[in-house]
C-alpha cells in the first residue's frame, strides 16, 4: 500500500510556496498529488514481466456489483495467476489478494505463498485489483474521468475477489475447498477485510502489514512520519540530525539568484530542475521508502537494496567529510536508493518512471482511502499539519469528487475495530515489524485467541511475505513458523468440521 502517502502532497504544496516564490519553479497538483508507498508516478514505463511459476488467466467480471443500472452488467475481464502444481481436489486454497499495482510485482514478491504451497497442497491464485495492471474495465479510458473511476474502491474489488472464488471452485468442481486469503499493505487491508465481510467464503486471512487503523483519529496522526525518524535515531542520532537539518538548507538555496541550476547540478540531474520542490520529494522519498524496506537482506521490491538500508544510508552521512554540508550528505545517503546497484549515471529527479501502473491510488486517496498525516517536532521532517479543506480542494479540482473521510470506518469499523474484531471475526492474523512506519496504524496486539498479531522488532514491509533465504534471521524463521502454525490450526479445525456436517 499498497497500500500510501495519501497527505504527503499537503506539506509539498506548503513548502513548494516557500522554495519556489524564491526560486521560479513552480509547484502542480500533477507532481504532488498523493502517491502510493511505492514508486513515482510520472508515466508508465514499460517493464519486462517477472518469469513467475504461474499461468495467466482472465474472469470475466462485473462492473457494478452494487446497483442494477444497466451499465452495471458490463463485464470487463480481471486478470489472475494461477498455480496448481501441488494442488488436489479438495485441498486448501490461497488467494492473494491484489493491491494497487499489476498482480507481477506482488507474486514476485510473495515468495512465502510459493514456499509453503508443497506443505499444503495449496492452489495458488493471485488476484489483480481492478483498475491495476491489465485488468481495466474501460480499457485505455479506464482513468478518463469520474465517469468511469468511480467504479475504482476497496468495497467492488472485494466483491470481485468474492465472485472470482466462488466461480473458480465451481469450475475446479471442489466447492469444499478452504480458502484462505493473504495480502500485505493495502492488500493486507483488504486480506482482513475479506474475512470481516465474506466469512462464508474464506475461512481465514493473514495480513501482513496492514494499516487498517490509519484512518480517522484512531490513532496519532503524526505516528508514521515519527516512526521513519525513529528508524534514522536509534541508528545514529547524528544521521537523524543531519537530515532533519537539510531542509532548511534547501530552503536556504532556493533564494539564490540561481537556484534550480546549483541543484541541477549538485544533485546530478538528468535534466534541468522545473522546482525546486521536486528535490525535496526525491530526497523525501528516498528516506521513507527505505525506512519500509529496511530488510535484513538484500532486495529488490522497490529498488535493489542492501540488507538493512537505513544503517547505510547513516554510514554515509556519518562517514561524510567534515567539510560537507548537510544537504550533501542527505543527497549522497538518498543516493543509495535511487542507485545502490551503480547503474544511473543521473538521476531523473523529476521524472521517474512508474513501472507497476499504480495510478489509480491517486484516485483512492482523494475519495474513500484519507489516511491523515502529519509531522510532529519530533520527526526529522519539517513540522507540518493536515488540512481537510486544502485536501478536498485539491482533489475536486484534480477529478471533482470530495473525499469521504469517514467512509471506511463506516464501512469496516472505526475507533471500536478491535472490538468488532473481537465480536464478529475469527481466524485473522495481523503481522507486522516495527521497522516499518505503516506498523503504527496496524493491530499490534491479541485481541482474542483467534485473531492475533504477531509483531517483529526488527521487521519491516511485509517482510514476512518474501521468499525464504539462507540468511533470513531467526525471528523471522519463527515468525513464519507461527504463521503456518495458524493457518494449518485453521484447515484442521474446517476438515473436522467438513466431516461432521
Amino acid at each position: 500500500m499498497a497500500p500510501c502517502l495519501s497527505i504527503f502532497f499537503l506539506f509539498i504544496v506548503t513548502f513548494c510556496v516557500t522554495l519556489t516564490a524564491a526560486a521560479a519553479g513552480h509547484c502542480s497538483l500533477q507532481t504532488f498529488f498523493p502517491r502510493p508507498a511505492y514508486q513515482s508516478l510520472i508515466k508508465h514505463a514499460k517493464t519486462p514481466k517477472p518469469k513467475l511459476p504461474f499461468k495467466t488467466r482472465y474472469f470475466p467480471q462485473t462492473l457494478d456489483h452494487f446497483s442494477f443500472h444497466p451499465k452495471s452488467s458490463k463485464i470487463f475481464y480481471q486478470k489472475y495467476l494461477i498455480n496448481t502444481q501441488y494442488w488436489h481436489k479438495g485441498a486448501p486454497i490461497f488467494v492473494y489478494t491484489g493491491n494497487e499495482g499489476d498482480i507481477e510485482w506482488f507474486a514476485a514478491n510473495t515468495g512465502f505463498m510459493l514456499d509453503i504451497a508443497p506443505k499444503f497442497r495449496a492452489l495458488l491464485l493471485f488476484i489483480e485489483h481492478r483498475f491495476y495492471g491489465e485488468s481495466m474495465p474501460f480499457g485505455k479510458d479506464s482513468y478518463q474521468s469520474a465517469k468511469t473511476m468511480g467504479y475504482l474502491n476497496s468495497q467492488q474489488a472485494l466483491a470481485d475477489f468474492a465472485v472470482l472464488i466462488r466461480s473458480l471452485k465451481q469450475n475446479l468442481s471442489s466447492e469444499a475447498s478452504p480458502v484462505v486469503v493473504f495480502g500485505g499493505s493495502y492488500g493486507g487491508m483488504l486480506a482482513a477485510w475479506f474475512r470481516l465481510k465474506y466469512p462464508h467464503i474464506a475461512i481465514g486471512a493473514l495480513a501482513s502489514s496492514a494499516p487498517i487503523l490509519q484512518f480517522d483519529k484512531i490513532i496519532p496522526w503524526s505516528s508514521f512520519y515519527d516512526a521513519v525518524s525513529l528508524d534514522f535515531k536509534d541508528v545514529s542520532q547524528n544521521c537523524y540530525e543531519v537530515i532533519k537539518g537539510s531542509w532548511a538548507e534547501l530552503v536556504a538555496i532556493s533564494n539564490q539568484k540561481h537556484a534550480l541550476a546549483e541543484l541541477s547540478k549538485a544533485f546530478r540531474t538528468c535534466k534541468s530542475l522545473h522546482s525546486t520542490a521536486s528535490v525535496l520529494e526525491w530526497l523525501w522519498t528516498a528516506f521513507v521508502y527505505t525506512a519500509m524496506v529496511n530488510y535484513p537482506t538484500e532486495a529488490n521490491f522497490l529498488k535493489p537494496l542492501p540488507a538493512y538500508p537505513v544503517q547505510q544510508m547513516c554510514k554515509i552521512i556519518d562517514k561524510s567529510p567534515s567539510g560537507a554540508t548537510r544537504l550533501t550528505r542527505a543527497f549522497a545517503a538518498a543516493s543509495l536508493y535511487y542507485n545502490y546497484s551503480q547503474t544511473e549515471n543521473c538521476f531523473e529527479v523529476e521524472h521517474e518512471v512508474d513501472p507497476h501502473g499504480l495510478h489509480g491510488w491517486h484516485w483512492q486517496t482523494c475519495t474513500e482511502m484519507v489516511m491523515p498525516m502529519t509531522c510532529s517536532n519530533e520527526s526529522m521532517f519539517p513540522p507540518s499539519g493536515f488540512d481537510y479543506k486544502k485536501f478536498a480542494e485539491q482533489c475536486r479540482m484534480k477529478y471533482g469528487v470530495l473525499p469521504r473521510p469517514h467512509w471506511i470506518t463506516t464501512e469496516f469499523g472505526g475507533e471500536r475495530i478491535e472490538k468488532v474484531l473481537k465480536r464478529f471475526g475469527s481466524n485473522i492474523i495481523f503481522s507486522n515489524g516495527m521497522q516499518d512506519p505503516w506498523s503504527r496504524g496496524g493491530v499490534l496486539r491479541n485481541i482474542s485467541a483467534t485473531i492475533i498479531a504477531l509483531v517483529t522488532e526488527k521487521g519491516a514491509h511485509h517482510i514476512d511475505f518474501r521468499a525464504t533465504t539462507k540468511d533470513d534471521p531467526d525471528w523471522l524463521i519463527q515468525q513464519r513458523r507461527q504463521e503456518v502454525e495458524n493457518i494449518q490450526r485453521w484447515l484442521d479445525e474446517y476438515y473436522v468440521d467438513l466431516r461432521h456436517a
